[in-house]
């Protein structure tokens, strides 16, 4: 996916924040773009930026959740620009604060219906018309910083984001032969308006007015520090144009993991030194290793490649 103009991308959520930042890239990139977003009123503040710049641009009022709606959206952007070539699975809601035996069942089926549900609705309705038109193709799915490292008190949130890893390496590994491929995204701590919208779009699915979810209280500093203000917490969020910048870049490079944040590789190495102390210290069974071969290795892992720091654009 290195050449990217005259080919379009299917952005869900792409109204506002990541997806609209991801939307205003891939247009820049020469591609057509298709927003496709539950709110309205996003996609009437987003769609005029696209026409002032004459960027090729559908819009298209979509419940993610709603698998006949959804293929009726597909349907609508072949039938404006042709083929799809870019799957961005960004829509999604923070959703359902608290200790998981706190959440309650209607938060639960909310936040797993479009955090995760949702993204194998766009994968099985879009990845089989990739496939046919043969013309290449690229699944890149937004999940979080969350993945990584799990945030206490957002058990949904990170149970849900770490799922679209499996997918997505899943989908590496069942692609192998094509010319399809795809990616998973670890936002950190970028400019959106994810508080907010999670707001309004579970309190659209309950069929209530949702409170506004308090934000977790940073953790105390080390060793007496200073707690940081808010302006400088502040000062250290990126725009969500960065963040749909950087997308761009994984998916030309063929990157599977794309992170944002180089300041989240001491704590996920902790993770993944934690789990390697977990295994039992027995000696490995050759034996075991030949017959289940497809248990205990797999290629997808070994085409990731170094990723060179980010260079914003002017």
């Amino acid at each position: 996916m290195e050449n990217l103009k005259g080919k379009t991308a299917f952005i869900t959520g792409g109204a506002s924040g990541i997806g609209l930042g991801l939307a205003k890239a891939c247009a820049k990139e020469g591609m057509n773009v298709v927003i496709a977003d539950l709110r309205q009123s996003a996609i009437d503040e987003a769609v005029p930026i696209f026409e002032e710049n004459n960027w090729p641009v559908l819009a298209i009022q979509l419940d993610v959740t709603d698998r006949k709606a959804y293929e009726k959206a597909v349907d609508q952007a072949e039938a404006k620009f042709g083929n799809i070539h870019l799957l961005a699975n960004n829509a999604g809601i923070g959703g359902g604060r608290g200790p998981l035996w706190e959440v309650s069942y209607a938060q639960t089926d909310v936040a797993i219906n479009i955090n995760l549900t949702a993204v194998l609705n766009g994968i099985q309705i879009i990845v089989p018309r990739m496939l046919q038109h043969g013309e290449g193709g690229h699944i890149v799915s937004t999940a979080s910083k969350a993945a990584l490292i799990a945030v206490p008190q957002n058990g949904l949130y990170n149970l849900t984001k770490q799922a679209l890893v499996g997918i997505t390496e899943t989908l590496q590994s069942d692609l192998a032969g094509t010319n399809v491929t795809a990616s998973v995204f670890f936002p950190g701590p970028f400019a959106t308006t994810l508080g907010q919208t999670s707001v309004e779009i579970e309190a659209q699915f309950l069929g209530s007015e949702a409170k506004a979810p308090a934000p977790p209280p940073p953790p105390p500093p080390k060793d007496g520090a200073p707690m940081p203000s808010l302006s400088d917490m502040s000062a250290l969020v990126r725009s969500a144009d960065e963040a749909g910048e950087r997308i761009l870049r994984g998916v030309k490079r063929g990157d599977m993991y794309i992170i944002t944040h180089a300041e989240f590789k001491e704590g996920f190495k902790e993770r993944v030194d934690a789990m390697l102390r977990a295994f039992p210290d027995e000696k490995p069974s050759e034996k075991f290793k030949e017959a289940f071969g497809f248990l205990v290795h797999n290629p997808v892992f070994n085409r990731q490649k170094d990723v060179p720091a980010f260079e914003k654009k002017d």
